[in-house]
């Protein structure tokens, strides 16, 4: 895992692996909450690095920590496992012949399970993964044959929607910059490539399409079925679309003023002298 205060996610997410993840690791960006505190607490190897963008410090991660297990997992720290997820791997592990398993991922939201799901590659070989060098959005390569785990990676997004929201201003303001300045994508956009180089390639024309967002908003409600969500689903179905919106207004500010956005402070601590610091 990797982490910049996420104290309110950590005893919870340790709980999950409690028993099940043979060692678990944190790269921690220097948190000025108590994240570290619990982590050590439970028995985590923790380390502190200076955040550079989440490919580079997946990247790190992989080629630095002293990885023992056969298997290495990608998890944020407001995921949980369900038990039917975890027997599935444990399977796959023994028996499997191949080289990264993919999970389904759905999503939580205002406490209520939306039927938003993603298939997302999470678990690989230990050593045979690299993540691309972006600064958001960032994805494993892994070479081989993927197979696919039963059960759901649950993803709490957000404990309230002031931190979402929070959340979500930094991240518009990073594919704001990056589009700017016409940044490599996670990987080659292509309209009849795999679902991620699809998906590349509608955030790369989306911004050409008249009535973008009502389109947006339908295709979250309707497509996506968040419509049975009642409320909530309405809720995010309609806060997901100002997302793009909010992007693409901070977009259009750089260009016309010939700034970059002035970054909020992530408002980091000192390294925490009980750990390795890696500057």
């Amino acid at each position: 895992m990797i982490s910049l205060n996420e104290a309110h996610n950590m005893e919870a997410v340790l709980q999950n692996l409690a028993g099940w993840a043979q060692e678990v690791f944190l790269v921690d960006s220097c948190s000025a909450d108590e994240t570290v505190d619990i982590a050590l607490r439970q028995g985590v190897h923790v380390v502190q690095r200076r955040f550079r963008g989440f490919g580079n410090q997946w990247n790190f991660a992989l080629s630095e920590l002293p990885i023992t297990a056969p298997w290495t997992m990608k998890l944020d720290p407001d995921e949980r496992l369900t038990d039917e997820l975890k027997r599935s791997l444990e399977e796959m592990m023994i028996t499997g012949g191949q080289r990264g398993i993919a999970i389904q991922r759905r999503l939580r939201f205002m406490e209520s399970v939306l039927p938003v799901h993603q298939r997302i590659l999470r678990v690989w070989r230990t050593g045979e993964c690299t993540f691309t060098d972006v600064a958001v959005n960032e994805h494993p390569l892994v070479e081989g044959e993927i197979k696919q785990a039963k059960g759901y990676l649950d993803h709490n997004d957000s404990p309230d929607l002031d931190h979402w929201i929070v959340k979500q201003n930094r991240y518009t303001t990073s594919e704001a910059v990056s589009q700017v300045e016409q940044r490599a994508m996670a990987v080659p956009p292509r309209l009849l490539g795999d679902a991620l180089e699809r998906r590349m390639w509608f955030k790369r024309h989306f911004w050409k399409v008249p009535g973008r967002y009502f389109i947006l908003f339908a295709y979250h409600l309707l497509m996506l079925g968040t419509w049975r969500a009642g409320r909530v689903g309405w809720i995010w179905s309609h806060l997901r679309t100002e997302v793009y919106r909010q992007w693409e207004y901070k977009r259009f500010e750089i260009e016309k003023t010939g700034r970059m956005p002035s970054r909020i402070p992530a408002n980091p601590g000192m390294p925490d002298s009980r750990v390795d610091f890696y500057g």
